[in-house]
């Protein structure tokens, strides 16, 4: 069994917190890992690409080809589109529909929402808004992490639950506890 995943966002927005904890959960479960990614001007709010990749079997390579992903995890729905060419036609996407519009010249977002509600699977929901109106403004990175969570399927919800626990344990009981509330949130915003 495996699974190539595209993780992708803004800089802060929290992708690389993500790929940590699916890469924590599939290292307890012992499946092999790879991981690539790519920072550019993440600090200045450029673009933060991963590539993740996991399987029961040795992984030779930790780039995805084109049309290889079976799963693109994005906070921004721009940054999903800068991805699609990476995913598989059966892949899903799972994407903020919140925009973070950094640059002059960023595109029409009902047009890009147009864009990914055209694809034949998507999940989309406004994950910034989720995150505040349950008072968790930091949060939203972890409710895209469990609107993903069922289609990760190599790793199971509670694997990652899991995962959040340790992960952020050095921080305390709270950020846990909040994070913790964040995924449940986004895996109730898919059912």
């Amino acid at each position: 069994m495996k699974k190539d995943i595209i993780l992708s966002g803004v800089g802060g927005q929290g992708i690389l917190s993500i790929a940590t904890i699916i890469g924590e959960a599939a290292t307890e479960a012992g499946i092999n890992l790879k991981q690539a990614e790519v920072h550019g001007m993440s600090q200045r709010g450029g673009d933060v690409q991963s590539n993740l990749r996991l399987s029961t079997e040795p992984i030779y390579s930790d780039l995805l080809t084109q049309g290889g992903a079976d799963l693109i995890i994005a906070m921004e729905p721009m940054e999903a589109l800068r991805y699609l060419t990476y995913l598989d036609k059966d892949g899903w996407m799972i994407t903020s529909s919140n925009p973070f519009i950094n640059i002059p010249n960023y595109p029409d977002t009902e047009d890009l929402l147009a864009e990914l509600s055209a694809l034949p699977h998507v999940k989309l929901a406004h994950i910034d808004d989720i995150a505040k109106e349950n008072k968790l403004p930091r949060g939203a990175n972890m409710v895209l992490l469990g609107m993903a969570a069922p289609y990760i399927g190599i790793i199971s919800v509670e694997q990652l639950r899991s995962a959040i626990g340790r992960v952020f344990a050095r921080k305390g009981e709270k950020v846990v506890n909040d994070n913790l509330i964040a995924f449940d949130l986004g895996l109730n915003a898919v059912k």
